[in-house]
């Protein structure tokens, strides 16, 4: 047993016991807490040594998932002694502000079965027996000595079986180390180790644990030392009496012998041999030498239930019938997409196709590893947290990653460890990648067995998940050559993509919707789309139609706030000498109004600028004024002009109530002066109420319907911008009768930084969000960032305000309105057009359906013939965009090409250095070159042109490898290069390629013509 200092709780250090006693009496009781930390210093060693962190971390729920994921990142790099230290640190430093916080770390020790929690306990009169610890660390010492061959010889899977029925391990410990066992004996070994030096605690410290309170009186243990100012162990001070020691020794003895009996097979599990004894404990430092610090059993879900809630290995992930059907093919180890609508539990049909697929590949004895792929950072943690961590966790290894997360690992080295990987989708391709920069970093589709796409929609153009599909189909035409050559084949996983909504690409013909449809299915390499039958009861009652409903309000009401903006612009503009033909207020006025600004910027005409940027502030607030309330709108120029005043102008010195010019010109003080001129104008319209916004008057009346007809109301407002919400959020907070019905708001943004608008940060949206789960926000107003993926509960109202795009936003926003009795509801203006594009995308709803099911009729052939078809046309469309981007990027800067030797290896000049005789010949017109290479004489060699001749090859000076031929040109003798003698290597921002070319017109770049003058004065020179 270690010995503890013997610091006071003052923080002074105690000479005379006795004196200390009568001073710490009449101090006042020590809190529970303080209890617990000061035990905390004197058994440090002892608990970090003997504490299985992320199991602790389970029951926690007070630390945030970032505090969790850092301490999962610790224990996976450096074990789990350094991250229980961690933790320790943490409970300590939180404590002060987290009361109950001790008391939490204690249960969690006990509900996990940790002998740590008996040195903890206040209410204990006596600490874990020294013998039995000396004799655990014996144990461990030997295990470490004779470690190799144990690990070698042992069955541990047996052993641990053994080990449940004495009580010395869980299930969940034999479990995992019937998982190693399924792939590697030694790590079977390893785990069975780790997992019993590790001894459970016994009912008695859990029994005294739960006590709310501790009576800290001089008649218990802990009291007397507490008041005495030691806390040291008592039994470290004073030695432990003979009589003691012989109780403990028996009680060891009886243990081993305990230990040594076999396991009768019908023995219930309940009567089980426990010994009666102290607590085991150990220290595992040593012995985690040997362990390697493996991270054996590792998660970063933030579930804060207890296990009992858990989903267990015993439980069964069933599916509806339903979504049996749709997961049939994937079972069979299909690739297919998933087609289901919003709400119809498509992420819980991935989860089980997922299990089944890592049962199977365990059950053969073969690797299987599976990656989830998402468009969102939010979503890695929802699909962690409620879908494939709770039904995984126990059998697999599962983590979550996304650019957001403390884990700064090597992705390559999580794959490694990890059998379920859920990740953002920009992850895995800048891993992919990296295949030419760095061989570490190194990853290929070939890990994985099957690849999950949620969205899969976006699986096409440049999206991130079609530019990782081109990597899996370039893998399966090499497949296709590699069986032809009778070479083995690259593994490559299964694909399961998902979907409420593939859309029609913007298609008006059911042709070219159907060829949208074939086109997705081609970029997943898809064997079938798959959905459910229309009758489905199942499926009807899941997917609710909600009522659709627009509001359109009349364009031609009078608007003499922003009938005021307009002048000012119109003013602004002639002062500008600017003359748009575009409509004021409108996107197309903010998209001319920025490029006017980058051509003044450009030019350095600083009056256009400035116009051109209070224009751009202006038409924000017709767009403002448009959406929501003219105060809001005269608030934003308000705060812009005040801005303005504040950066450029300085209070005088001398008088408090003058202002001087620091950095205006002529054309700030006009503009700041024509607001000022016309700002109590535009005050005054702003406040009347006459004119108010006849689209915010539609959507009071539809939330005020909604809200007193429903018993639990719950919504979602879609709206445009960021600024637009939050403007919304504040017109419902400044209205009284919105309260009144228990309208309980908040807005809902992304986490972007490529706006003006304020960000918001992925907690604050993960606290929104939870907050509108339980009910303490019922009315959420959302950017697009709410319309797909998130796990946003089930709503009665859904309402579009003036937000109109293509058809599977409006599926998936629809989607979110799936309580009973729900309605969809369009609030938008007359001249909007939104009601004519919101009907359109109805339209193209239908054809959709309709081409998905010409797609599943087409007879098979003819349908993978399609597909091939696409995919090849896809690939050589690839090719000639990259042949255009290469010829963009190169011409401009052909200096990031360089020829390398094809024999040697070495760089001999760059692209800067070739220009072009006659349109054919290329020559290197560097003199620097003539010292890579030598002239050998070919007399086969003979004039072809009047121009010039061949006179001899030139060959590498370092190899004698053949570049070209020696040629004479109008009296100068230049070294005209044959491109398929060098190996090409191309600088890009992400990765050097390299390419072999036969001829100069596979290089799809232009060199310049051969500028006689300027050669014929250099050589010369």
């Amino acid at each position: 047993m270690e010995a503890a200092a013997s610091p006071s709780p003052a923080g002074g250090y105690s000479s005379s016991s006795t004196t200390t006693t009568t001073t710490m009496e009449a101090a006042a009781s020590p809190s529970r807490d303080e209890c617990i930390l000061y035990l905390i210093s004197c058994f440090r060693t002892r608990i970090k040594n003997n504490v299985r962190v992320h199991q602790v971390l389970d029951l926690m729920p007070s630390l945030s998932l970032d505090q969790k994921r850092q301490l999962h990142a610790v224990a996976a790099e450096k074990g789990d002694v350094e991250a229980a230290e961690k933790l320790l640190s943490l409970v300590e430093k939180g404590a002060p502000d987290s009361p109950g916080l001790c008391q939490e770390f204690c249960e969690a020790l006990v509900k996990g079965g940790y002998a740590a929690a008996d040195y903890l306990d206040p209410s204990l009169n006596e600490l874990p027996s020294p013998s039995l610890e000396a004799a655990g660390d014996l144990g461990k010492a030997l295990v470490n000595l004779f470690f190799d061959h144990l690990t070698d010889t042992l069955q541990a899977t047996q052993v641990a079986l053994r080990c449940l029925g004495k009580g010395l391990l869980n299930l969940e410990d034999v479990e995992r180390c019937r998982m190693k066992a399924s792939f590697f004996f030694t790590e079977t070994a390893i785990t069975l180790f780790s997992c019993a030096c590790l001894p459970k605690t016994h009912e008695k410290a859990a029994h005294n644990l739960d006590k709310a309170t501790c009576n800290l009186d001089k008649g218990t243990t802990l009291g007397r030392r507490w008041h005495s100012q030691q806390l040291l162990p008592e039994r470290a001070r004073m030695g432990t009496s003979n009589q003691q020691r012989q109780n403990e020794d028996s009680e060891n003895q009886l243990w081993v012998e305990r230990l040594a009996e076999p396991v009768s097979e019908g023995q219930p599990k309940h009567q089980r041999l426990e010994p009666d004894v102290s607590l085991q404990e150990t220290n595992a430092c040593d012995v985690n030498a040997n362990f390697g610090q493996m991270n054996l059993y590792s998660d970063d879900s933030d579930h804060v239930e207890s296990r009992d809630q858990r989903p267990s290995s015993e439980q069964e992930l069933s599916l509806r019938d339903y979504q049996m059907e749709v997961a049939k093919p994937a079972l069979e180890g299909k690739n297919i997409i998933i087609c289901l609508p919003t709400g119809t539990g498509k992420t819980r049909v991935a989860v089980y196709i997922a299990k089944d697929h890592l049962d199977k590949k365990r059950k053969a004895k073969e690797c299987g590893k599976v990656i989830v792929l998402v468009n969102k950072v939010p979503l890695v943690e929802q699909h962690l947290e409620n879908e494939f961590g709770p039904y995984l966790k126990h059998s697999y290894r599962t983590i979550g990653l996304s650019g957001a997360s403390q884990l700064k690992f090597s992705f390559p080295e999580l794959i490694r460890d990890y059998d379920v990987i859920i990740c953002t989708a920009k992850i895995l391709e800048n891993a992919l990648e990296k295949v030419y920069e760095d061989d570490e970093e190194r990853v290929q589709l070939s890990v994985f067995s099957l690849m999950i796409i949620d969205e899969c929609h976006h699986t096409q153009k440049e999206a991130v998940y079609n530019n990782i599909m081109r990597y899996y189909l370039k893998e399966k035409r090499g497949n296709e050559k590699r069986k032809k050559e009778g070479k083995q084949l690259v593994a490559q996983p299964q694909i399961l993509g998902l979907t409420a909504s593939p859309g029609v690409g913007g298609a008006t013909t059911h042709s070219k919707a159907e060829e949208h449809i074939l086109t997705i299915c081609a970029n997943l390499d898809a064997d079938e789309i798959v959905t459910v039958q229309e009758h489905s009861a199942q499926l009807q009652h899941q997917a609710k139609e909600p009522l659709k409903k627009f509001e359109i309000t009349d364009d031609k009401k009078e608007d003499p706030f922003r009938e005021k903006l307009v002048n000012i612009m119109t003013e602004i503009q002639g002062y500008g000498q600017f003359s748009p033909n575009v409509d004021f207020g409108s996107q197309a006025y903010e998209q001319w109004v920025i490029q006017e600004e980058k051509k003044a910027a450009k030019e350095g005409t600083r009056k256009e600028r400035v116009c051109a940027e209070h224009l751009k502030k202006y038409n924000d607030a017709l767009l403002i004024n448009d959406t929501t309330r003219m105060i809001d709108a005269y608030n934003h120029l308000k705060n812009f002009y005040e801005e303005e005043r504040n950066r450029k102008l300085v209070m005088d010195e001398d008088r408090e109530d003058e202002v001087t010019a620091s950095q205006l010109d002529e054309t700030d003080t006009c503009l700041i002066e024509l607001f000022y001129d016309k700002q109590r104008e535009l005050e005054e319209l702003a406040q009347k109420l006459q004119y108010e916004n006849e689209k915010l008057t539609k959507l009071r009346t539809t939330l005020m319907q909604q809200f007193t007809k429903n018993n639990e109301p719950r919504g979602i407002i879609f709206s445009k911008t960021r600024q637009s919400a939050f403007a919304i959020y504040r017109w419902i907070n400044d209205n009284p009768k919105f309260e009144e019905v228990g309208v309980k708001a908040h807005y809902l943004i992304g986490t972007g930084h490529n706006s003006e608008f304020q960000h918001m940060t992925q907690n604050e949206q993960k606290d929104i969000i939870q907050k509108f789960r339980t009910g303490k926000i019922n009315l959420l107003i959302a950017t697009t960032v709410a319309e797909e993926g998130l796990d946003i509960s089930q709503c009665n109202i859904v309402i579009r305000y003036g937000l109109v795009t293509n058809e599977i936003a409006m599926i998936q926003a629809r989607g979110r309105a799936r309580a009973e009795e729900s309605i969809y509801v369009l609030v938008a203006s007359d001249g909007s057009g939104a009601a004519e594009r919101e009907n359109v995308n109805m339209f193209r709803e239908k054809m959709m359906h309709r081409a998905i099911k010409r797609v599943q009729n087409m007879p098979h052939e003819n349908y993978l013939h399609k597909i091939k078809e696409l995919q090849l046309q896809s690939c050589m469309e690839m090719k000639m965009k990259a042949k255009k981007e290469q010829f963009k990027q190169y011409k401009e800067n052909p200096s990031l090409i360089m020829f390398h030797c094809k024999n040697c290896k070495d760089p001999k000049c760059s692209g800067d250095d070739i220009q072009v005789i006659l349109n054919m010949h290329h020559v290197n017109v560097k003199k620097e070159f003539a010292d890579l290479y030598i002239v050998r004489e070919n007399k086969t060699l003979r004039a072809k042109e009047a121009d010039y001749q061949t006179n001899g090859d030139i060959i590498c000076r370092k190899c004698g490898q053949i570049w070209g031929t020696m040629m004479v040109y109008k009296g100068l003798d230049l070294p005209c290069l044959k491109i398929k003698n060098f190996v090409l290597h191309f600088k890009d921002k992400k990765c050097t390629s390299k390419k072999i070319y036969k001829k100069w017109s596979e290089l799809a770049i232009n060199f310049p013509a051969f500028n006689y003058a300027d050669h014929y004065i250099f050589s010369e020179d």
